[in-house]
């Protein structure tokens, strides 16, 4: 496998002698042929490695390719069980769940594991989650103040250049991250790939094409081509790990709610633009949403203003 394309090296997989080779292939085959993000790939790696370790006590020694033949349901159950008497949220163990399904039938389809044990076990069920979003002071204060936590220009820059695009044109961390120094960033669109490689154009604020070029500009690392555009401070692709802890930062600096992620600041461009007038269809395409349900969520967030345009819009409503 490609380097840059494996899940995160440190991950210890608690495998027999014929399930490591098995775990290399499927992280290969995420890699090439699902081409799942180097995010995603440590998450299900990590998945895999908790419940790989599980079985080491469950079973009483590491579990090779027959050791998961042999598996029942109530073994996954136990699983789930064991992870939520650890206080793990509902949400991660339904994601493990996924990954165990993901992996199983990787081995089936290999013809390495036929188990359909993990089909019977049912994924926990998730309350229905409302996006946490900055109001439009805290946001636009998170991204003046974000500069300021760092000491070299050009890191002042690239910090605020990407949380401007995460507010301003509601990209999720990874994708910004995916931008390669050819990206053509001083026209008004963006063409972003996001989730199962699904392509969308969104526009670009001047603003925001501003603040990308001021970087530019001042990035002592000059690339081309394919090579990412923001870098870390000793010239390495960026690790999303650290704009997570410049929130946090800001978090403690700005008073801001527990919720203050990067992550928050694509909630906060749906919400607000949901705020102005913006209507869901548009709102859908520019987060990329597969599904109009997901970017429903957002209209919980604010119901103040759909009653205010409901009575505002609403013939019977005027009638005094």
């Amino acid at each position: 496998m490609d380097a840059e394309t494996v899940a995160d090296p440190a991950v210890h997989f608690a495998a027999g002698a014929n399930l490591a080779p098995a775990i290399n292939a499927w992280q290969a085959w995420l890699a090439a042929e699902r081409r799942v993000s180097l995010h995603t790939s440590d998450a299900y790696a990590r998945d895999l490695a908790a419940f790989l370790s599980f079985l080491v006590d469950h079973l009483g020694e590491a579990a090779d390719l027959d050791a998961l033949a042999r598996l029942k349901p109530a073994d996954f159950r136990s699983y789930l069980a064991h992870r939520a008497n650890d206080g793990i949220a509902r949400s991660s163990i339904a994601r493990a769940m996924s990954t165990l399904r993901n992996f199983f039938r990787f081995l089936d389809r290999t013809g390495r594991v036929h188990n359909p044990a993990v089909k019977s076990v049912k994924t926990p069920r998730l309350p229905k989650s409302v996006p946490k979003a900055l109001d439009e002071t805290d946001a636009l204060d998170a991204i003046r103040s974000a500069g300021a936590l760092q000491d070299e220009p050009w890191l002042a820059a690239r910090d605020q250049a990407l949380m401007l695009l995460l507010y301003g044109c509601g990209l999720r961390l990874g994708e910004a991250l995916s931008l390669t120094w050819g990206t053509r960033t001083d026209s008004e669109t963006l063409r972003i790939v996001g989730k199962g490689r699904k392509e969308r154009i969104v526009p670009v604020l001047p603003i925001v094409r501003t603040a990308i070029e001021s970087y530019r500009a001042l990035c002592p690392y000059k690339n081309s081509g394919d090579a990412p555009l923001f870098l870390g401070a000793r010239g390495k692709p960026l690790s999303p790990r650290i704009m997570q802890r410049q929130m946090e930062r800001l978090r403690a600096q700005l008073g801001l709610h527990e919720h203050a992620t990067p992550h928050a600041l694509r909630h906060s461009f749906a919400t607000h633009l949901l705020s102005k007038g913006g209507d869901l269809r548009t709102i859908q395409e520019l987060l990329g949403h597969a599904s109009l349900s997901t970017t429903q969520r957002y209209t919980a967030v604010d119901e103040g203003h759909l009653i205010r345009t409901y009575r505002d819009t609403h013939p019977r409503a005027k009638i005094r």
